[in-house]
């Protein structure tokens, strides 16, 4: 069984066919079997949807992420549940809460996380979490809003361990991207060490965070095998080993047939 990378934008990362044909394929030919894409708005759901019907190892996630502005479509449970009924939409997100930039709005946030959340439960399909300096915030959120009826993914994961067991708790996975591989990230490296293997997931967030040795480049899901041999030797684990219990971990979350 090959990797799977558990989050990315394919279509961020190329706007035409033949550009996702070469980062599909480019994938393949690193041992990637699956890639789940992810929508960051309303406006881009159609395209996520597209590259799911275009290639069988590809599925896809709608949902419109935290920072998106009033710019964007505001999302109602309604259209999500109608986007998400499509079978090539395995889960709703990515949302969640993101303080980490100044003038954030908190209650915007909050109330697309809630419709979010209402819209999963009514598809019975796993949440895709983003969260960034608000963990103290969103764990009583997915709680109170009962999310763990359906748990979900904490996609990019980069809190301590103690948000990491809540998170396990309500019945979210824990997924890291490119950045355990940063220099400076010892104190998640410590966190990755620790996550039980049923509930560890591996990504690239492509087109953003390119993991050790491609960190400045533009990513792309070819490249989660060097987050993955990295957290396989964190967990004194064989590479071969740790891609297929995190695959299994996909698979069985969205209760997908396992590839190879």
């Amino acid at each position: 069984m090959g990797l799977v990378d558990s989050h990315c934008h394919l279509p961020l990362i190329s706007k035409s066919p033949e550009g996702m044909d070469i980062i599909v394929s480019a994938a393949k030919n690193e041992g990637v079997e699956h890639i789940l894409s992810v929508s960051i708005d309303l406006e881009t759901s159609n395209d996520v949807l597209e590259s799911a019907k275009r290639y069988l190892n590809v599925s896809a996630s709608v949902g419109v992420h935290p920072n998106c502005g009033p710019e964007n479509s505001e999302p109602n449970p309604d259209t999500l549940i109608e986007l998400g009924s499509n079978e090539e939409i395995i889960a709703i997100g990515e949302t969640g809460l993101d303080f980490f930039f100044e003038g954030f709005d908190v209650e915007r946030q909050i109330r697309q996380l809630k419709a979010h959340i209402s819209a999963a439960r009514e598809l019975k399909k796993p949440l895709i979490i983003h969260c960034r300096e608000a963990a103290p915030t969103l764990l009583p959120i997915l709680k109170s809003e009962k999310a763990d009826e359906i748990g979900g993914i904490m996609h990019c994961f980069v809190d301590d361990w103690d948000v990491a067991c809540e998170a396990m708790d309500l019945g979210f996975l824990i997924s890291f991207s490119g950045i355990v591989t940063f220099k400076n990230a010892e104190k998640l490296r410590e966190v990755a060490r620790k996550i039980p293997a049923d509930k560890i997931l591996v990504e690239t967030d492509a087109p953003w965070l390119a993991p050790v040795p491609n960190r400045g480049k533009e990513n792309q899901p070819a490249f989660v095998c060097h987050t993955a041999k990295l957290l396989s030797e964190l967990r004194n684990q064989d590479f071969n080993e740790f891609s297929h219990q995190t695959s299994l971990n996909f698979y069985n979350l969205f209760r997908l047939k396992p590839v190879g």
